[in-house]
């Protein structure tokens, strides 16, 4: 997963696989949902992620319940 922020297009993108996207849907004005060819979610884009999101809310990432190590 990767979560990359532009602040000159205030655009917020979260990668959530490796997939190539092939289908794009918007689920509302200004955020729009990546999907692979199986139908499953790759990415997700936010417009104007400041204002809908708060600029506070954009660098404060928290990850929770995150296993101390990762078994195979």
């Amino acid at each position: 997963m990767k979560i990359s922020y532009d602040n000159e297009a205030d655009a917020l993108y979260i990668l959530l696989t490796d997939s190539t996207p092939v289908d794009a849907r918007d689920v509302e004005k200004g955020v729009t949902v990546d999907f692979d060819e199986q139908g499953h979610i790759v990415g997700l884009e936010v417009l104007s992620a400041a204002d809908k999101l708060g600029k506070e809310s954009i660098f404060n990432v928290s990850i929770e319940n995150m296993p101390a190590e990762q078994s195979i």
